[in-house]
């Protein structure tokens, strides 16, 4: 039996990349899994604060010096027979695989580098000194590392080369209590005949952070679009960020702005009912270097939840999606108010969309996602055997 480790300071309700791996090890016979974990407390959106705004970096030091030294005294309790054979460094954890490294020298470590923390600054408008800094850190994280789990081709060319070796491509996937919301709402909705009108509209839903990487000014003029036509749709808008004030100011006065409702956000325990509630989920249409470069995790989550996905036609999203959702072109609002407007018109089309992306999401069921890493655990537990 292996002995994995979830280790560090993230948040699986926040960010449920981790929560996938460490269900999906779970699910894999032959692992224990167990968790250390002390949550940071920190939102993406004060990580984002404190990146521009340097002078609150002693908050971000304190928080992380307290949940350190908490870290420090629960390892005593995985030493001797309850040692870990691997460490797993949970989502955001540039930090923390450095602590894992000095706690347990000689463990195989898994980082999940689901970003990189010089690509993010990057792409929310930072760049110079700040985005130079990052780079280090993003270094330093990954070659402190034994495995350095990402998710898409594009991700692992960043690696240095003199660590290409490390990188193991995992998809995001999403958690088993999206599935079960989608198997819930397909139930629920066994005899919808997929024709939307005026009193049964396509229901859409986007939900994030607003960043530049998702594009959602371009959701915004597309929905305008759809109001000017006169589609039958509803869409509902969950979260707050940098972009959000444009898209309300491209919506207001529109006869779009009464087929959106907005929510500042929905506790991640009720989001997957949420989300599967609705016909369409919305990917990402931005247009950044990044944006080219992710499958998001909403993109899964949509998939998971029975949900038609549309998202950007980029190089990622074509090879690991196939024809699993709907693509659009990024940046064009016009080409994605084309793509609602035909789901709201054909039934064929959204009941067709629907079952290509329940199609897909089998393939990221949290036991399949992980099956890259779990062979990379196996080649790191002969490696040390070996050793």
């Amino acid at each position: 039996m292996r002995k994995v480790l979830g280790f560090g300071t993230y948040d699986a309700a926040s960010h449920p990349r981790v929560e996938v791996l460490l269900e999906g090890l779970r699910r894999t016979p032959g692992n224990e899994v167990r968790e250390l974990d002390e949550p940071l407390g920190l939102s993406t959106a004060d990580r984002v604060a404190i990146l521009k705004q340097p002078w609150r970096l002693p908050v971000l030091a304190g928080r992380l010096a307290s949940r350190w030294s908490r870290l420090a005294a629960g390892s005593r309790r995985f030493r001797g027979s309850s040692r870990p054979d691997a460490l797993l460094v949970g989502y955001m954890g540039h930090f923390d695989v450095l602590l894992a490294r000095m706690l347990y020298p000689r463990t195989p470590i898994i980082l999940d580098h689901l970003i990189f923390a010089s690509g993010t600054a990057r792409d929310r408008g930072e760049g110079g000194l700040k985005a130079g800094l990052l780079s280090v850190l993003d270094r330093l994280a990954t070659h402190t590392a034994d495995v350095v789990v990402l998710d898409t081709v594009e991700h692992a060319a960043k690696l240095d080369e003199s660590i290409a070796d490390r990188g193991v491509i995992v998809p995001v996937g999403a958690p088993a209590s999206w599935y079960q919301a989608g198997r819930e709402a397909a139930a629920a909705r066994a005899d919808d005949d997929g024709v939307r009108d005026a009193a049964h509209p396509l229901t859409v839903v986007f939900f994030g952070l607003f960043t530049p990487l998702q594009g959602a000014p371009h959701i915004a003029r597309a929905l305008r679009l759809l109001g000017e036509r006169g589609t039958p749709l509803r869409a509902l808008l969950i979260g707050s960020g940098q972009d959000r004030a444009e898209c309300e100011q491209i919506l207001a006065g529109s006869a779009a702005e009464r087929m959106v409702e907005w929510r500042d956000w929905v506790d991640s325990g009720e989001l997957a009912r949420v989300v599967a509630a609705h016909d369409v989920c919305l990917g990402i249409v931005g247009t950044t270097d990044k944006a080219l470069d992710v499958v998001p995790n909403k993109v899964y989550q949509g998939l998971a939840a029975g949900c038609a996905v549309i998202t950007s036609d980029t190089a990622p999203q074509r090879r690991l999606l196939g024809d699993g959702a709907v693509f659009v072109p990024p940046g064009d609002p016009r080409a994605l108010a084309d793509a609602l407007e035909h789901l709201a018109s054909e039934p064929e089309a959204l009941r067709g969309a629907r079952t290509r992306a329940a199609e897909a999401a089998a393939d990221f069921v949290p036991e399949r996602a992980v099956a890259p890493l779990v062979d990379a655990l196996e080649r790191a537990h002969d490696a040390e055997a070996a050793r």
